[in-house]
């Protein structure tokens, strides 16, 4: 099954300026198996996001790593190991992105993560330069 993604779907990137992708370790098993414990991932900064990215975001001053959904139940942040840890509803929160997973290392292992292009529409990664 394939998800569309249309304009309204997407956060748009409203920031300006030289950006730097950085690396953070993952804390937890909140998203295995994608993501395990311990393992390394880069983030992209970018206040933009497309349904199923894995997205650092802040949601009333605490800081997440997880998958973003949007979809007829509303917007939250999805944990992939969900049979443990519970949606987080965003509808009536504070909340931003502050970056996409574009990269994971897992021991020697290296996994990217693209920007999503469907029927035309690509999702911005970069900021301006």
């Amino acid at each position: 099954m394939t998800n569309t993604i249309d304009s309204k779907d997407i956060l748009q990137n409203k920031q300006s300026g030289k950006i730097e992708d950085y690396a953070l370790l993952v804390d937890g098993d909140s998203m295995e198996p994608e993501f395990p414990d311990q393992c390394e991932v880069i983030i992209h900064p970018t206040n933009s996001a497309y349904n199923g990215a894995y997205v650092f975001a802040e949601v009333e001053g605490v800081r997440w790593f997880r998958k973003y959904v949007k979809d007829k139940e509303g917007v939250r942040l999805v944990a992939v190991n969900n049979m443990i840890y519970p949606d987080i509803t965003l509808e009536k929160l504070e909340w931003k992105i502050q970056g996409v997973v574009v990269q994971r290392k897992v021991e020697d292992q290296i996994k990217y993560y693209k920007q999503a292009a469907v029927n035309g529409l690509k999702v911005p990664m970069l900021f301006p330069r």
